[in-house]
């Protein structure tokens, strides 16, 4: 294209040399208002630099008749949307994204013209010659969601640096953008510039929050893009042919630097009077390489700091005229002119197509959205182009402890390089099976970390499917991505493949078959490691250490920050989940050493007794079934086995561990080193208590013999001044015990309501202890034998500092045992009420009656108030002398 490829420093004189007046400026908005249209747009997945969600823009139609609307490219996104358009009159129709520019920050929504049917209105043209310092301007769109906003400004730069917005997301580059003072902010993305004539000269993009200033993107290139779209792409208003708008690269970014700078370089003076006489007079500087990607064309050929001088021969100072070659000749040879510290070279590079590097599809499992890593993330990250790159983390590999923005390098044993790849290894996995997974991140890219993935065992997500872009209609489509005889799609639910009857302490499930023979013994030496020192193998930011005894819950949140104070104007605590089996024999001693973790003279005789019944539980949910005001979506915790026979075995734990049923739950047992899956078979709706249960016979029978159920003691209940024994497991498995005296053993419990419907624990009485080891512990109380009197549990509410201001809160108490031991009689007695399939048998499940009201203390004297007889009052004081108060009815359902 025939351009003024220097007006970004050479602009031509106004073309009336007249002051706007404002009845000029209100014809022009007459004009331009119809057609500019607010975009509210829903992302419906995360892909490459943007994230799902819902935000609100800017547009404004360019082809009335072809019904093509313009925006920027972080408004019509690379990934899969849905976007409707409502206009000035309020009419509201649904749009569809027919190209978004893999480097520059515009896009085109197209819709159907027949569907507007009560408003007249015009296109607003395109007129990239009229941009000047000087010109008067004014932005229209939606600022702040106001719908229609008019913000005044006046361009004052025409060759400013592209805005960086952030580190691991969009930005633009290799492009100058426009100046001016207009103050705009979110949701005015996509708007026109105008001048007095009604015309567009630049498109909004971006501003500096700290600052009134307004970026602006040139429309050189847009209208270049248009011509295409309106050649080949539009058929009819309801059929439209994909169109490839020529786009090369040779994945090099520059930056435009002053010959100030450039001679700091090396630039030799004869060059600099060459460009000098070869550009117009206003010419200030030269492209120099700024960061080259690796493995693209122009790697071991161009380094930073490298000062481009010539193109195919052309004196070359300017992006658009950079731009203009490299889109001309792709997949050709291009001779690139540079010097390089005072030293001339010359080097011919294939450019390429960057199509090609921008990613049109993607794999979806679990909730995850995996894809080639694309060109903008390449250049973030200085990574290659086309690894496989988790966009979202989804439900399997945020389990896992995956970030976002992580490059999976190995899974199952396979290396990883392309997504085929992860595809056919995931096409050998059956339902339930744990493999490691190694990746890296862009913020530790020389460190690899290995985790290990649990494949769905529950169908809470649809099969791995692939979605692809398809561009004649703005939707994707989408196809299984597994063959139909894969074992993940034919296998059903079942445990985890750990047969330890005949290798004692091994797991021959497959993550023997793809650890490698090196990993293993690194495995073993952390096993070693873990059982003499007693330290957790990975902490993540939000782990404690053993004086915390951590069995804290965890809420695992994504961190993302925005850097800088550029913004766009649209408006994992990494828990490692390795589980170190120990491979080999296990003789007798080190398993006394595995479960003591301390000499027999510093444990009481009750930490040892119960030691073998305990279990560390750790709860998933996925984010689909996030029911009943959950407020996170990974939980640790200990329980206590109650039951254990050669069908089934029951835990008991709190609920604020296990919250709901519809969750993955792995138990860790701290008598032998082995994790299975378990099922919740039962929830309290008002006592803070669950039972779960798992299948014996997937412990194997060195496993089974040496784990017990507790012996439960619910006679006689403890009573103020009881000596009692507390005793729970650290996040090494370690018990941790501590001896305590019962300061109140029936204290009502009080929690309040929350701002969002929640499971909160009523009608229920708890002990209170002198000492204990904090918010975070849980576990059992028991007698000096061992024998379990309660139920340490977790109890979780929120605090609320102001009518807005609130935060989650949690505490422990003790849950007395007969409350949970009347439950397990009536499963196990065969008595009850409606059966439960639980590891193939019928069980009964007991009935609970409940009152349906809430109720709360009151004094003695005060219930007197209430209307409570004086007979009555005399039988309470004589039946509960250590009380003055009564249960009054405070809530009826």
């Amino acid at each position: 294209m025939k351009e003024d490829l220097c007006m970004d420093i050479d602009p031509p004189p106004f073309k009336e040399n007249i002051l706007a007046t404002a009845e000029d400026w209100r014809k022009a908005l007459d004009k331009v208002v119809p057609a500019v249209v607010v975009l509210r747009t829903t992302a419906c997945r995360a892909f490459d630099t943007e994230s799902a969600g819902v935000s609100s823009a800017t547009g404004f139609v360019v082809d009335k008749r072809r019904g093509i609307i313009l925006t920027n490219r972080h408004v019509v996104k690379p990934g899969p949307v849905v976007t409707e358009a409502m206009f000035v009159n309020r009419e509201e129709i649904p749009v569809y994204p027919i190209y978004r520019d893999p480097v520059h920050d515009f896009g085109f929504f197209r819709y159907d013209p027949g569907a507007i049917q009560f408003l007249s209105y015009e296109e607003i043209p395109l007129a990239p010659d009229a941009a000047a310092v000087g010109v008067e301007i004014r932005v229209v769109g939606n600022d702040s969601g106001e719908k229609v906003s008019i913000l005044a400004g006046t361009l004052a730069r025409l060759d400013r640096d592209a805005p960086q917005y952030k580190k691991d997301g969009y930005n633009d580059f290799n492009t100058f953008y426009m100046q001016a003072a207009s103050g705009t902010k979110g949701g005015s993305s996509g708007s026109p510039v105008i001048d007095w004539q009604g015309r567009a000269v630049a498109l909004n993009a971006g501003s500096k929050l700290s600052s009134a200033s307004a970026f602006f993107l040139p429309l050189e290139r847009v209208v270049r893009s248009l011509k295409f779209l309106q050649e080949g792409g539009y058929f009819s208003t309801d059929k439209w042919a994909a169109v490839t708008i020529p786009r090369g690269t040779l994945q090099v970014t520059f930056l435009h630097k002053g010959f100030d700078e450039t001679r700091r370089l090396g630039l030799q003076h004869e060059t600099e009077q060459l460009v000098r006489n070869s550009t117009p007079p206003s010419e200030t500087g030269m492209l120099v390489v700024d960061s080259v990607v690796p493995g693209g064309p122009a790697q071991n050929h161009l380094e930073p700091g490298d000062v481009l001088v010539r193109m195919n021969g052309e004196v070359v100072t300017q992006f658009l005229k950079m731009e203009t070659l490299l889109d001309d000749s792709v997949e050709q040879k291009i001779e690139l002119q540079i010097e390089r510290g005072s030293t001339p070279l010359t080097v011919d590079l294939l450019v390429q197509d960057l199509h090609s590097i921008t990613p049109d599809h993607f794999l979806e499992v679990s909730g995850a959205v995996i894809h080639p890593l694309s060109y903008q993330q390449a250049r973030n990250f200085r990574f290659n182009c086309g690894l496989v790159y988790v966009a979202e983390p989804g439900y399997m590999l945020f389990r896992a402890g995956v970030p976002r923005h992580s490059i999976i390098k190995k899974f199952a044993g396979e290396g990883i390089s392309r997504l085929e790849d992860l595809i056919s290894v995931l096409s050998k996995l059956s339902r339930g099976a744990r493999v490691p997974l190694e990746y890296i991140s862009y913020k530790e890219r020389h460190q690899r970390k290995s985790v290990l993935v649990t494949i769905d065992r529950h169908e809470w997500y649809a099969p791995p499917q692939i979605y692809k872009r398809d561009d004649s209609t703005g939707l994707w489509t989408v196809k299984l991505a597994l063959r139909q005889e894969s074992p993940l799609l034919l296998s059903g639910i079942y445990p985890v493949e750990q047969d330890l009857s005949n290798h004692t302490g091994s797991c021959t499930g497959e993550l023997k078959d793809y650890i490698p023979e090196e990993v293993s013994q690194e495995l073993m030496d952390a096993v070693t490691s873990l059982e003499t020192s007693g330290e957790h193998v990975a902490e993540g930011p939000n782990s404690q250490d053993d004086s915390d005894n951590g069995t804290k819950k965890e809420r695992v949140e994504e961190n993302s920050s925005v850097d800088g104070d550029v913004i766009a104007d649209c408006s994992l605590n990494e828990h490692g989940e390795e589980k170190l089996d120990e491979s080999g024999s296990v003789e007798d001693a080190v398993l006394r050493d595995y479960q003591g973790a301390a000499p027999v003279a510093a444990t009481s005789v009750a930490e040892r007794v119960i030691e073998p019944t305990l279990v560390m539980f750790e709860v998933h949910v996925p984010s689909s079934c996030m029911l009943d005001g959950v407020h996170s979506q990974h939980f640790l915790g200990t329980g206590v086995i109650v039951y254990h026979s050669e069908t089934m075995g029951l835990v008991a734990v709190d609920k604020n561990t296990v919250a709901v049923p519809v969750s993955d739950v792995m138990i860790s047992f701290a008598a032998f080193p082995i994790e299975i899956p378990a099922e919740v078979v039962f929830l309290h709706p008002f006592h803070n208590f669950a039972l779960v249960a798992y299948d014996p016979s997937a412990l194997g029978a060195a496993c089974a013999s040496v784990i017990r159920a507790a012996e439960l003691l619910p006679e006689p209940a403890l009573c103020r001044g009881d000596s009692v024994y507390l005793v729970g497991l650290s996040r090494s498995l370690q018990a941790t015990s501590r001896k305590s005296i019962v300061t109140n053993p029936s204290a009502v419990l009080k929690s309040g309501s929350s701002d969002v419907p929640r499971y909160r624990a009523t009608n229920l009485e708890v002990i209170e202890l002198d000492t204990d080891f904090g918010s975070t512990f849980s576990g059992v109380l028991t007698d000096e034998r061992g024998r379990v009197q309660a139920l340490w549990g977790s109890f979780s509410t929120q605090l609320k500092y102001s009518s807005s201001s609130s935060e989650e809160h949690q505490f422990v108490r003790g849950i007395p045992i007969y409350t949970i031991s009347q439950i397990v009689d009536r499963m196990t007695s065969g008595t009850g009420g409606p059966p439960r399939l639980i590891n193939g048998l019928q069980r009964p499940m007991p009935c609970i009656r409940i009152l349906e009201v809430e109720l709360y203390p009151t004094l003695l004297s005060k219930a007197r108030s209430f209307g409570l007889s004086d007979a009555w009052i005399q039988a309470f004081h004589v039946i509960l002398k250590n009380f003055r108060y009564s249960c009054q009815d405070g809530y009826k359902g």
